[in-house]
């Protein structure tokens, strides 16, 4: 199970309250736990990362366990705690001003 913890105008996209919950299987990284959700829910695609070249959006981070992931490959890893469902995996839109 892992957990995923959206902003809230991808909430309103997807039709969740707070996280969302998904079973993946083999390795997870990134671009699986990004693949699941996705294919769950449909609206999301092309909000979080580019539709044609799968790369992360501007403005979206991606956390886990207290650590930016957003410039590693999508394929690396996550750390057990999101594996295992103890941490959720958050996507954070970042806010920039001037």
């Amino acid at each position: 199970m892992i957990r995923v913890v959206l902003p809230a105008h991808l909430r309103t996209l997807a039709h969740v309250d707070h996280e969302v919950v998904l079973e993946i299987v083999g390795v997870i990284t990134v671009r699986a736990v990004l693949d699941a959700l996705e294919a769950r829910h449909p609206a999301l695609r092309g909000t979080i990362r580019h539709h044609v070249t799968l790369e992360r959006r501007p403005y979206l981070r991606f956390f886990a366990c207290e650590e930016d992931l957003s410039q590693q490959s999508p394929d690396t890893p996550l750390p057990k705690a999101v594996a295992t469902g103890a941490e959720p995996l958050v996507i954070l839109g970042a806010i920039a001003g001037g």
